[in-house]
């Protein structure tokens, strides 16, 4: 009985306890969300708004559901009447308060007020304590403890007091519940030092320290933490705990100022943890004699001779001769290491007996012995690494052993071979590319792309000696080939050795007798040294051993040039005229050029039927020669003819169509009539764009001769829609920007043109032609020397200037000034 009492306040406590579990006060269901209060600005506690709906969620079917009007049922009256009854608080200093008036229709100002100067003064007093927080952290947690710690200090700036409040009560929890794990100790001493309490973060990550005693993580947080009288005391009781941990030896002797001390630090680490290479690297580091630096390791690598850095280290002290015997013992101590016979190799470049002794040959032997050889990937890297380090002969040695191997004569090893050579030219390995040219060129040494791509690897990224040498014995592997050949003799005389290349070309004249390329490379070095005499017996010769249409045309062409109009014309017509030798057609009736050259030498002799024949001739002979149609209806509009110039293009269109250079001469004569006929050249516009819709050419001419200025940037962007990259067409859209006063932009998509294709003359000189009213001095050079190396061939005007008789002399950087005066600027605003 007299437990009874003891047993009913028992089940009493239960049951009020279980009531409060289901019925929790309000103050208890929103106190994390009061934590929050701490975030709102006063600004937002000025602009709070007035009760009300201000959604906007669903208003218009609210408004409707309003006029409508139904009986409200009891339990609706019921439920407004005790929602009244509803409580708020507000904290203040901790105590409980609730709202002034229960129906909850006022609000206490002066409270919220109060609230809010405390909640500003709370992180005023945050800021200043993070401000004076010192140290940093870097997360290492493998169960994911830190993530939530490294988030708070990336935001560490913005964090409020509630954001870290939650994280601690987190971290508390890990190490009460796993006071073991020392990840967790790190963590919450880390918080404690983001929150500016360096103190706690102390005790803690000492808690931390006796918990987990074996963990050298948590020791060394604590010696990060304590300044440097404390963290010797700490680094000496962890030492006492993990007298095996390395890092904790090395953190202890960086504790120490003297020199002395250190090395006393080291020594006793030694002496428990003798097989540390990192221990004996710091030993070997601070000593300033050599001497005692090579006795640590000759006595490191007989403790420890399995360790590749410590041999190398020593061999790098010793001479050449005693570090040649260290590197003998090394070998055979660790026979599976590819860095001590690469240092063996060096040894060997260093002291000059690199070609005599071939150690990568044994290297690769002994490695393939003990199954340690590297991928053909790795010794390029290793390849590369000598090369970077300067040790060339070894570098190319690496590459001669090692590159062709694991590869099966079945693979396609040439190519494999030059993206080798690719990737080293393009990590700026220049002498690995070459290692791995040569090594290429002796599996094949008749492969013409390989030795053009050597070539080219020298003319980039070598010297002039260089890249004939290498031409010299290409043209030795592969004497039949005239583009080696001419490689040279091109070479050769851009370097001012006429002689040289004259030898070079009499060379291949007898490897390749009949050859049309190397007779036209001859005539033209002669020609190009103003030997006339010899340039027209070369001529004669070919037509007479290489008879070919282009040879007849260059020949005409000389004489041409020479201002021999009717031995030019003469030869046209021999050209022309069909004669039959051994039952082969020896002439060329059919050969567009010459009948373009036939009608130009009568113009030029002001024999305008003559020439409107000719052309008419040689569109029956080559109807799809669209040059030969334009110099017929070019003729046309010269004479102020315009109907047979449109009569012209007609007839070439139904002989070529969806070409684009008819289409645009066909608008341009009705733009050059008298008067200009602009409704219908936009109707041929029209045709031509629906016919040709990808053609730049086109749509460029459209933009700046057929719209109006507010047109053509519209115009533009519609036009690059519809063309992929043209050259043409993005030099148009420059050209807008410059009249727009956009240079950069205009700089931009010139430079865009000229990557897209840099043999378009046009290009270069409407460039140009930017850059002298608003470049630099510079910037012109730059991109004057860069046609210059291009050699561009193609393009309106270009080819019009290049192949005028009286500019056959004319340097590149004198045709790129001329081709500038002739563009026509007028639409671009200086």
């Amino acid at each position: 009985m007299n437990h009874t009492p003891h047993f009913r306040e028992q089940r009493e406590k239960e049951e009020l306890e279980e009531y409060n579990r289901k019925n929790p006060k309000i103050s208890e269901e929103f106190a994390a969300l009061k934590r929050n209060l701490a975030t709102v600005s006063d600004e937002d506690w000025a602009n709070l708004p007035e009760p009300g709906d201000l959604t906007g969620k669903n208003r218009r079917s609210k408004q409707n559901l309003r006029q409508r009007f139904y009986p409200v049922p009891d339990t609706v009256l019921a439920g407004a009447r005790d929602s009244t009854e509803f409580q708020t608080s507000v904290q203040d200093d901790g105590i409980q308060t609730s709202a002034d008036n229960k129906d909850g229709t006022m609000t206490n100002f002066a409270d919220i007020g109060a609230a809010r100067d405390k909640v500003l003064k709370a992180r005023l007093d945050r800021a200043a304590q993070m401000d004076a927080g010192t140290g940093s952290a870097s997360t290492i947690d493998p169960k994911g403890y830190l993530t939530s710690l490294a988030q708070t200090e990336l935001s560490s700036l913005g964090a409020d007091a509630g954001d870290i409040n939650r994280v601690r009560v987190l971290l508390e929890s890990v190490c009460k519940t796993n006071p073991k794990h020392g990840p967790g100790w790190i963590a919450i001493a880390r918080l404690e030092e983001l929150a500016g309490k360096i103190v706690t973060a102390r005790k803690l990550i000492a808690q931390g320290c006796e918990n987990c005693p074996k963990n050298e993580d948590v020791w060394l947080e604590n010696i990060r933490l304590n300044d440097n009288h404390n963290a010797k005391i700490i680094a000496a009781n962890a030492i006492k705990h993990n007298d095996r941990s390395t890092r904790l030896w090395i953190e202890a002797m960086k504790l120490e100022s003297d020199p002395r001390a250190k090395k006393r630090v080291l020594r006793q680490a030694l002496d428990h943890i003798p097989q540390s290479v990192a221990i004996w690297k710091e030993a070997v580091n601070l000593e300033e004699d050599p001497e005692d630096a090579k006795l640590l390791l000759a006595k490191a690598t007989e403790v420890i001779p399995l360790s590749v850095e410590l041999w190398l280290a020593l061999a790098r002290l010793e001479t050449p001769e005693n570090a040649q015997a260290v590197l003998n013992k090394a070998r055979k101590a660790v026979p599976t290491s590819h860095e001590i016979w690469i240092a063996a190799a060096r040894l060997q470049e260093q002291i000059g007996n690199a070609n005599k002794v071939n150690i990568m040959n044994r290297a690769v032997k002994a490695l393939a012995k003990e199954g340690a050889m590297l991928k053909r990937e790795e010794w390029i890297a290793e390849a590369e690494k000598c090369e970077e380090e300067g040790a060339i002969l070894t570098c190319g040695a690496i590459i001669r052993e090692t590159l062709g191997w694991s590869l099966d004569e079945d693979d396609d090893r040439k190519e494999i071979f030059k993206d080798d050579a690719k990737a080293s030219i393009s990590r700026g390995k220049y002498e690995t590319a070459r290692a791995i040219y040569a090594y290429a060129l002796r599996i094949f040494p008749t492969s013409k792309s390989l030795w053009m791509a050597a070539a080219d690897l020298e003319r980039n990224h070598g010297t002039k000696e260089a890249l004939w040498q290498v031409l010299e014995k290409a043209v030795e592997a592969c004497p039949q080939s005239e583009v080696l050949w001419l490689q040279l003799a091109r070479e050769k005389w851009a370097a001012g050795e006429v002689d040289d290349a004259r030898r070079v070309l009499g060379k291949a004249f007898n490897q390749n007798p009949n050859n049309e390329e190397i007779w036209l490379a001859a005539v033209k070095l002669e020609a190009d040294a103003k030997q006339v005499e010899q340039a027209r017996e070369l001529l004669a010769t070919a037509r007479q051993e290489a008879p070919t249409e282009r040879v007849w045309y260059k020949s005409a062409a000389y004489e041409r040039q020479l201002g021999n109009i009717d031995v030019a014309l003469d030869l046209v017509l021999q050209g022309l005229t069909s004669t039959v030798v051994d039952k082969k057609e020896t002439r060329f009736p059919r050969s567009a050029k010459l009948w373009m050259m036939k009608g130009q030498i009568y113009e030029d002799k002001g024999m305008i039927q003559q020439a409107r024949e000719a052309y008419s001739q040689g569109t029956r002979a080559c109807p799809k020669s669209v040059p030969l149609w334009l110099l017929a209806a070019k003729l046309e509009e010269k004479a102020g003819i315009t109907i047979k110039a449109r009569s012209v293009l007609d007839r070439a269109r139904l002989q070529n169509p969806k070409n684009p250079e008819l289409w645009v001469e066909s608008v341009r004569v009705e733009l050059q009539a008298k008067p200009p006929n602009i409704q219908q050249a936009k109707i041929l516009m029209s045709k031509a764009l629906q016919e040709c819709p990808k053609s730049g050419l086109l749509w460029a001419e459209n933009i700046w001769k057929l719209q109006p200025r507010t047109q053509r940037k519209p115009l533009s962007l519609e036009a690059i829609k519809n063309v992929d990259n043209d050259p043409i067409l993005f030099v148009t859209v420059a050209r807008i920007f410059w009249s727009e006063r956009k240079l950069d932009k205009a700089m931009s998509w010139f430079e865009k043109a000229i990557v897209l294709d840099s043999d378009l003359g046009d290009t270069w000189a409407w460039y140009l032609k930017f850059l002298m009213q608003h470049g630099t001095e510079e910037k012109r050079e730059d991109v004057i020397a860069s046609c210059i190396a291009s050699e561009p061939k193609h393009g309106e005007v270009w080819q019009r200037v290049r192949k005028d008789p009286k500019n056959a002399y004319l340097t590149t950087r004198e045709v790129l000034f001329e081709v500038m005066k002739q563009l026509d600027a007028q639409e671009v605003i200086s």
